[in-house]
């Protein structure tokens, strides 16, 4: 399974990004598909994901400020993150998970200084 993320990128506080990932498996097959982040000195943990039934679940620390949306006929799923903060630098991976395995994208960079 490939995955290709783009979207990253500068934005200064309050700013907003879309993250976009395409994954080469068809989407019936992928119980998952999200998004985790990785800072500086920190572990990956989960920025949200969503099942392929619709059901979202979201980290306590971006609820209300990002969106997670999952197009199964395009094989995509986007994050739109809105009300950047500091706290949200860090190293974005498209995750999804097909029969119990995982795979993840290359990561995209977010920047949120000013």
């Amino acid at each position: 399974v490939q995955l290709q993320a783009s979207g990253g990128g500068l934005v200064p506080p309050g700013g907003s990004l879309r993250l976009s990932c395409i994954t080469s498996a068809n989407s019936f097959s992928l119980h998952t598909m999200g998004w985790y982040r990785q800072a500086p000195g920190r572990e990956r943990v989960l920025v949200a994901d969503s099942t392929y039934g619709g059901t979202t679940n979201y980290a306590d620390s971006v609820k209300g400020r990002f969106t997670i949306s999952r197009d199964n006929d395009k094989n995509t799923v986007n994050l739109e993150m809105e009300d950047l903060k500091p706290e949200d630098t860090a190293v974005y991976y498209c995750h999804v998970q097909r029969y119990g395995i995982d795979y993840w994208g290359q990561g995209t960079q977010v920047t949120v200084s000013s």
